[in-house]
């Protein structure tokens, strides 16, 4: 979709998953900015004004479920589209699908899944600017293709 292109703050503490996840989004016109786990995220967050956030999972300090909810509870950052990227357990995806996350892609990922999932969040931050997603709209999670 040439011409779409926002920025995507990619939260992982694996820095090959970060470093993969940022190359396969840039190659694709968007500007990529990460954070090493959850309390990096909230302690950037309001700087680099994502377009979309991409959560792990587990991480040190706050995982990536905890680091959801905060972001769903501050008004500043309730709008933004999130995306779990993890393998997750079905509880942990019942948390997320109920703390408002928006989609959820399983590792390993096929690097034209997080591409099309990460430009689906965007139109979907661009058009429904105006509040986040109910709780249990979430979207299924995109498997391993092979």
């Amino acid at each position: 979709m040439p011409g779409l292109s926002g920025r995507v703050l990619v939260v992982d503490d694996n820095k090959v998953i970060r470093q993969l996840i940022r190359v396969n989004l840039e190659l694709e016109g968007f500007e990529v900015v990460t954070a090493a786990d959850g309390a990096e995220c909230l302690e950037i967050v309001h700087q680099v004004r994502p377009d979309v956030i991409t959560l792990d999972v587990v991480m040190p300090r706050l995982d990536g479920l905890h680091t959801a909810s905060r972001l769903r509870a501050d008004a500043r950052t309730c709008h933004v589209p999130v995306a779990i990227i993890s393998a997750c357990t079905q509880y942990e995806m019942d948390s997320g699908k109920a703390l408002g996350v928006d989609a959820f892609l399983a590792k390993p990922f096929e690097p034209v899944d997080l591409v099309e999932l990460v430009r689906r969040l965007m139109r979907q931050g661009a058009a429904g600017a105006t509040g986040a997603v109910a709780p249990g709209d979430a979207e299924p999670v995109v498997g391993p293709t092979g």
